[in-house]
């Protein structure tokens, strides 16, 4: 079935047809052979999965998540969960997610989940076979759906992103998700903090675009409802910021691809960062919920450095980017803050690979040796060369070859003699360079003729 979808590609968006899912299962079933095969072969990835699930499945490899993980006991049960659902602030919502969604969901036989903040799944609703059925699988009351425990996943991802998400079959992490499709949402207090996500699962209708749009507005109507409860009880309810119609480049801005100093930009004045602090700063852009100061200290050094390092380094950090820009418990992000790295991936995502190439003046912090960092920059490298590859355009490969990057890239340079006609000066010139690769690195002569000549 894979061969006959040469030059499609998966859809972007909530799936209007079976054709479409059709297509989109076959490219994440030989996604799921490439990432079994490990190694160079993870840089094919890029032309099967959409790329919020491509980022997904590359932050899961990274993050050790195995794809064959079988279920576990492990998880908040009993007594423990009752007390941590019954506290939990989404808790007195639930009359109201009861009538927008659990109810309709209920008669047309789909499964809707209720998970916190953190993707610890609170309540399963549904008939109680298919409540059963999805158990079996992993979705249960009291367990982890975050990504870094269950890879890719729609409440994960909802998690990791504050966006409202689906996902299907294959395109799961773990295979034993792959039986179902979720479509989720983010739930917000009125501060603008994550407090739930919002799920509904079931077979391939739950990729319908109108699935994903219910769920979008029963968390809608909850948030409504958070504000409300705020209102009544007298707290104040944060006002948008006056300056909403700026763009947010012009506000707070961080550079960090490329050689020279990472720069952070202030309304519009430029300042130099240090490298710790543009680190800190990338890690809490790339972690929208916040992260806790041990899980930080992972991100930055997974040997050497303590809570009270890392609070010293974040109040080091605040007096350069402002007292009020970094929330604590956890360490987040109280504004946004647009980075190289998000331009980067929005070129991406949006197959701009010219821009991207602009846009890719080198690696992320290269000088930096932290673990979340070395993570980040590996994923927009795969990202990008996969994508330069998948064009076949003689320019893109032009200035790819041209860059540090693409300069010893043999198959860049293989692909980039398919695009030139045989009789030119330059697939003599490009000929010359693949011959010089293949004395000086070994290369494979077979692997660079499948790109042909």
């Amino acid at each position: 079935m894979v061969s006959n979808l040469a030059g499609g590609r998966p859809p972007r968006q909530a799936a209007e047809s079976g054709a479409q899912l059709g297509a989109l299962e076959a490219y994440a079933a030989q996604a799921h052979g490439f990432l079994s095969a490990g190694g160079e072969q993870l840089t094919q990835l890029a032309g099967l999965l959409r790329p919020l699930v491509l980022e997904s499945w590359l932050r899961s490899v990274r993050g050790g998540v195995d794809p064959t993980d079988v279920l576990d006991g492990r998880g908040l049960r009993g007594a423990d969960l009752e007390r941590y659902r019954d506290a939990h602030p989404i808790a007195a919502l639930m009359p109201l997610i009861d009538k927008l969604l659990v109810q309709d969901a209920a008669r047309a036989g789909l499964i809707v989940t209720v998970a916190d903040q953190f993707g610890r799944v609170l309540t399963v609703h549904g008939h109680p076979e298919q409540v059963a059925a999805v158990a079996e699988i992993g979705v249960r009351e009291g367990d982890d759906l975050s990504e870094r425990r269950v890879g890719t996943n729609a409440v994960g991802l909802v998690v990791r992103t504050g966006r409202a998400t689906w996902i299907h079959g294959p395109e799961h992490f773990l295979h034993r998700m792959h039986q179902i499709t979720g479509a989720a949402a983010p739930v917000h207090e009125p501060d603008g903090r994550l407090v739930g996500v919002l799920m509904i699962a079931g077979g391939m209708r739950v990729a319908k675009p109108e699935i994903l749009a219910l769920v979008k507005a029963a968390a809608t109507a909850a948030e409504m409802d958070l504000v409300l409860r705020a209102m009544r009880a007298g707290r104040s309810v944060p006002a948008p910021p006056p300056d909403t119609a700026e763009p947010p480049r012009a506000r707070l801005g961080l550079d960090v691809l490329g050689l020279g100093q990472p720069q952070l930009s202030v309304a519009g004045e430029r300042v130099a960062l240090s490298q710790r602090h543009a680190e800190i700063l990338l890690l809490l852009t790339e972690h929208p919920e916040g992260l806790g100061a041990d899980h930080l200290a992972l991100l930055l050094d997974d040997t050497d450095l303590d809570n009270g390092t890392i609070r010293a380094a974040m109040s080091r950090l605040r007096s350069v980017v402002g007292a009020t820009v970094v929330g604590s418990r956890p360490y987040r992000l109280r504004v946004h803050v647009a980075t190289d790295v998000e331009a980067l991936r929005a070129a991406l995502d949006s197959g701009d690979i010219e821009s991207a190439l602009r846009l890719y003046a080198g690696p992320v912090l290269p000088r930096s040796s932290a673990p979340g960092i070395c993570d980040i920059r590996d994923e927009l490298r795969v990202r990008l060369r996969a994508a330069v590859l998948a064009a076949r355009d003689a320019g893109v490969l032009r200035r790819w070859t041209a860059g540090p990057e693409g300069r010893d890239d043999a198959a860049a340079w293989a692909a980039y003699r398919s695009t030139v006609d045989r009789d030119s000066p330059l697939y003599a010139q490009i000929e010359a360079k693949i011959r010089v690769l293949d004395r000086r690195l070994g290369a494979d002569a077979t692997q660079m003729q499948r790109f042909g000549s």
